[in-house]
This record gives structure tokens, C-alpha cells and sequence, in this order.
């Protein structure tokens, strides 16, 4: 089974003399292959020690950024809509559980 790659990967494995198995995906399957990818990169960060947060985070955040650009957003309207839904309903800095 395969899974969606950063773009270079591909390059990587070939200088190591390699041959990787590369398909392009359709809108739909790209779409699929990114919510997988933030649930990998999410268990990942979850798993995470201290020294390895701040990459995993990195990693979470590019996902983010390609489901932005697949569904027609720019980082700067993925920024504006979390800051006014911030203003409305806060953050998360006051640590709060509703249980």
C-alpha cells in the first residue's frame, strides 16, 4: 500500500539508487491522501518526544497547507477565518476542559 510523499521524496530515493513506483493522484484521491497524511503526521506528533515536536508540528502544518490549496484557500484566508473565530471564541492558552 502507498502513501502520499513530500515532492522530493521521489528524487531522494533515485540518488540512492533506487527505483521508486510514482503515480500522480486525481482531485478527489489527493483530497483522500491528505486527511490520511494528517492523521499519520498527527499520530506521529502525538508519539513525539520533546526534541521531536517542533518537526512534527512542521509536518502537521504542510499538510494543513496542501488541504488549504486543494479546496481553493490561501494561508492567508486559512489565517484570517482562525483569527476571527478567535476573536469570537478564544484560544486555547487558558487550558480549559469541559467534562
Amino acid at each position: 500500500m502507498g502513501k502520499l510523499v513530500r515532492d522530493k521524496i521521489p528524487d531522494i530515493i533515485r540518488r540512492s539508487g533506487r527505483t521508486p513506483v510514482v503515480s500522480v493522484l486525481g482531485d478527489s484521491d489527493y483530497r483522500a491522501a491528505l486527511i490520511a497524511k494528517l492523521f499519520e503526521e498527527s499520530t506521529e506528533l502525538s508519539e513525539a518526544g520533546h526534541d521531536e515536536v517542533a518537526a512534527e508540528i512542521g509536518d502537521v502544518l504542510e499538510v494543513l497547507r496542501a488541504l488549504a490549496a486543494v479546496h481553493g484557500h490561501t494561508w492567508h484566508d486559512i489565517e484570517r477565518i482562525a483569527d476571527a473565530k478567535r476573536d469570537e471564541r478564544g484560544a486555547f492558552a487558558d487550558r480549559l476542559y469541559l467534562g
